[in-house]
């Protein structure tokens, strides 16, 4: 098995390289956080709740929309109640940090 940082043969059980000291095999990715994407940006409609529902949740954002939609109208308000108290609590993100995936290291 080799490092995949720096590229030398190490054990096949190895957890970390004993040259470069990097953690060797599966790296679990950063959790995911509940975030509304920044001000202009086009996933964005009216303050981001949909969207930063959609991205923690890794669901197409039009099928958010749809049912907080049908929640909203046939919930007895229920959905924009809802809508609302998340506008209020989810923070928004940091331009040029949302909504992009995190770049994983390469594995063989």
């Amino acid at each position: 098995m080799y490092c995949n940082y720096c590229g030398r043969q190490i054990q096949d059980d190895a957890i970390l390289c004993g040259y470069c000291g990097q953690r060797v095999g599966y790296v679990a990715p950063p959790a995911p956080k509940l975030m509304r994407p920044p001000k202009g940006s086009p996933e964005r409609k009216i303050a981001g709740v949909c969207a930063g529902f959609a991205q923690y949740f890794d669901l197409d954002v039009t099928i958010v929309r749809v049912v907080w939609l049908i929640l909203a109208v046939f919930g007895g308000g229920a959905g924009l109640l809802a809508y609302i108290i998340a506008w209020i609590i989810m923070p928004e993100a940091q331009p040029g940090t949302a909504m992009t995936p995190i770049p994983q290291p390469y594995h063989q």
